[in-house]
């Protein structure tokens, strides 16, 4: 019994870490808030526009745009994790493959940072 709780002692100090680390962060964040909020700052903020403009006005794009791009991206380099993880027993195939697919990315990357769409203005 006392080899079992040995072995789970790496996830309690863990768990205590991440948990001190918490409420060492929130308690920093309430003691070193700025206490002087301003119409602009408290305002709700949600698809770059006033939420209770009228709701036929014309939309900017460029935030789902944006979001799309990021959910692409995350998206993708989340397949690097599965890769990286059976790196060691990979063959070649695999590698030039995932050297294709990264090149593909990289390149529709500076395809839309050329096309001005990561740009908000």
């Amino acid at each position: 019994m006392d080899e079992l709780l040995r072995e789970y002692l790496p996830i309690l100090v863990f768990i205590g870490v991440a948990l001190g680390l918490a409420l060492v962060l929130l308690l920093a964040a309430a003691v070193v808030a700025v206490r002087n909020p301003d119409p602009e700052k408290v305002s709700a903020y949600e698809c770059g526009f006033n939420a209770f403009d009228d709701a036929r006005m014309k939309f900017d794009v460029r935030f789902y745009l944006v979001s799309i791009l990021f959910i692409i991206f995350d998206l993708e380099i989340a397949f690097l994790f599965p890769w990286a993880v059976g790196f060691k027993d990979m063959s070649m195939i695999g590698f030039w493959s995932m050297m294709v697919f990264l090149a593909v990315l990289t390149i529709g990357f500076a395809y839309e940072w050329k096309k001005g769409a990561l740009e908000w203005q």
